[in-house]
């Protein structure tokens, strides 16, 4: 099953040198029953992309608490995509396509990696800002939520990593 696991940058450097993702259990993000119903008539590929939209949203509250403790951090969101077994794979609250993993995700499992360019950094910046306020109701902090998933992820392959985090 593949699914989406959401992280930052700094975290993706510290998992690098360890060979996997975890530890477990891992909050991830996957196409679910629950998701495949909420957008009946939806092909494979488009819920495979609101599953990583899920995950990008998840990476943004990560960042949020990065950048509480960095703020400094380079502002942008990071999705790792990897295909796991599904035995592995269980059904979690919250958002339609949340998922937890009851085991890491050794590096080798990793299809891809999807990352914010740099022209996105100001409003990832202020997205992560804002979720507290957007989370209470405030709507301009909701757009400025919203701005941040206006800009697309790029496509990274694993080997490229280094280049990322260096």
């Amino acid at each position: 099953m593949r699914v989406y696991l959401p992280t930052t940058l700094p975290a993706l450097a510290a998992l690098r040198p360890a060979g996997e993702v975890g530890p477990a259990p891992l909050a991830a993000h996957a196409v679910t029953p629950a998701l495949r119903e909420w957008y009946a008539g939806s092909d494979d590929e488009e819920l495979e992309y609101a599953a990583a939209a899920g995950a990008a949203r998840a990476s943004l509250a990560l960042l949020a608490a990065e950048l509480g403790r960095d703020p400094g951090a380079r502002a942008r969101r990071v999705v790792l995509a990897a295909d796991v077994p599904d035995a592995a794979v269980r059904p979690a609250p919250g958002d339609r396509s949340a998922v937890v993993l009851g085991q890491p995700v050794p590096w080798r499992l990793l299809a891809s990696v999807h990352v914010d360019d740099a022209a996105a950094e100001d409003d990832v910046r202020a997205a992560a800002g804002a979720l507290a306020a957007a989370a209470a109701g405030d709507e301009d902090a909701a757009l400025a939520v919203d701005g941040a998933e206006d800009h697309e992820l790029l496509w990274y392959g694993v080997q490229e990593v280094p280049d990322l985090v260096g």
